[in-house]
């Protein structure tokens, strides 16, 4: 199960340009400096051995943690096995205070009945039925740039409520509740309050004892409440009316286990919305972020994309998303680079073994796409943006579990094609209508993990209209 697996093809690229990030440590830290840097930005507590080897174990702050980047490993942790590894409990102990026990956090029988609930919801029938409605939400934040023309924007904001002008038109098509911008600032709140790890989690302290990040998040998570108390009572209302609009925010309500015909409890449903408009939302409007970045510094690449969404477009400006395979190769390497979930961590339920590595019982195993992605055996010039990877035969020659933006196995994510969909779409419907360059005087652009991850400083970008 240790056999180095095949690479991708090199793919011959001049210059390409290398995102700024936190370098791999060379020597452990000590056990307060790690708490501390852990606190700060998880992903600089990595070590240059982790882009070297795929299996380091060792004792931790968090007792016995096997880190493991091997994809065949990885499908056998996360497919074979699956059973016998469960989210553990410091993932749950950052999460479920924000996003409740969603299909996200839940475990068990629970999950089971979520994931089944939930499955239909998702097919590739509905998300392929929401090409319109994002490709309208990607023309209406190009025309909004274009106006700013000569102008800084913050290209994360306007990313945010781009991601929420698709919410609206999919899932919650009778509006959100209020400001757009206000529920944008609460999600990030939210993410900034919950993200940093506190130690009594990582000591195991029970749920009671108060934790800082949680008591600044009170006010978003009061917000969030508010907000989803009024979606239910609204939409409960019109359907009982018979008034009900016909998106994903009916199915949600109207879903059933299709083995034993149960819908989901309000709790779960409230938890999978939160779950919808702050992990589902939040997650694409950071990739965005991240691929306009990495185009501003690639000029060959932009001036691909902009061609191609040029083609792509109709007499009327809607876009043909079987017309992007670039722009969305873009978006594959974007996510290579910047993972939406940095890392995956799961409690063993019973001992295993990996090859010659014993997995005690209750101990912790970790599978870091942030790792995996840019692990040395893996990838050919795996610090460096090249889309080429995922364009054409190339993308056939990536190892399936070398590549995990959104996980794999049981646990994956629900809304990847609904994902992946959205930002193609309103990345060429930006790249049509503008050229955002990076003003010379931003500070340097770096990755900060608060849950997911985003530009440390943010990302303030000059937005030129294009002719």
């Amino acid at each position: 199960m240790l056999d180095m697996p095949s690479r991708p093809a090199r793919t011959t690229v001049a210059g390409p340009f290398r995102p700024r990030v936190p370098p791999p440590l060379t020597r452990p830290l000590g056990l307060f400096a790690f708490l501390k840097k852990v606190r700060e930005n998880p992903i600089a507590t990595w070590m240059d051995a982790h882009f070297e080897e795929f299996v380091v174990a060792g004792e931790t702050a968090m007792g016995r943690v096997t880190v493991v980047s091997d994809p065949a490993l990885v499908r056998y942790l996360l497919v074979e096995r699956a059973a016998n590894y469960r989210k553990d409990d410091l993932q749950k102990r950052v999460l479920a205070p924000g996003l409740g026990n969603g299909l996200l956090t839940a475990e068990g029988d629970e999950w089971r009945l979520q994931r089944r609930t939930l499955a239909p919801i998702f097919s590739a029938r509905h998300v392929a039925g929401f090409v319109s409605q994002m490709d309208a939400a990607g023309a209406r934040l190009g025309r909004r740039l274009a106006r700013r023309d000569g102008a800084t924007v913050d290209v994360a904001l306007e990313m945010t409520r781009a991601t929420l002008d698709v919410l609206e038109r999919t899932i919650f098509t009778q509006g959100l509740p209020g400001d757009p911008d206000a529920l944008g600032r609460a999600i990030t709140r939210l993410l900034e309050s919950i993200g940093p790890i506190d130690p009594l989690d990582v000591f195991g302290f029970p749920a009671f004892v108060p934790r800082l990040g949680r008591l600044r998040a009170r006010p978003a998570l009061r917000f969030f409440a508010e907000v989803v108390d009024t979606l239910l009572e609204q939409r409960k209302a019109a359907l009982a009316r018979g008034e009900a609009p016909h998106d994903l925010m009916t199915l949600l309500l109207a879903a059933q286990d299709p083995e034993t015909g149960r819908g989901l409890s309000d709790i779960e449903v409230k938890a999978n919305i939160v779950t919808f408009i702050a992990a589902g939302h939040e997650t694409t409007a950071n990739a965005l972020t991240w691929a306009l970045y990495c185009l501003s510094q690639d000029e060959a690449a932009r001036t691909r994309v902009e061609a191609e969404a040029d083609a792509a477009a109709g007499p009327d400006g809607a876009l043909r998303l079987d017309r992007l395979p670039f722009t969305k190769a873009v978006m594959e390497e974007t996510m290579r680079l910047f993972p939406p979930v940095p890392f995956l961590s799961r409690q063993a339920l019973r001992e295993d073994r990996l090859g010659r590595v014993k997995i005690p019982r209750n101990s912790t195993v970790i599978i870091a796409p942030w790792v995996m992605h840019r692990h040395r055996k893996l990838w050919d010039e795996p610090d460096a943006f090249m889309p080429e990877r995922f364009f054409g035969s190339a993308r056939d020659a990536i190892e399936r579990f070398a590549y995990l933006p959104f996980g794999a196995g049981p646990r994956i994510c629900i809304g990847q094609s609904f994902s992946v969909q959205e930002a193609t779409l309103v990345l060429a419907q930006v790249a049509r209508a503008v050229r955002l360059t990076l003003p010379a005087d931003h500070p340097p652009v770096t990755p900060l993990h608060r849950v997911t991850l985003r530009p440390k400083d943010g990302l303030r970008m000059v937005a030129q209209r294009r002719t």
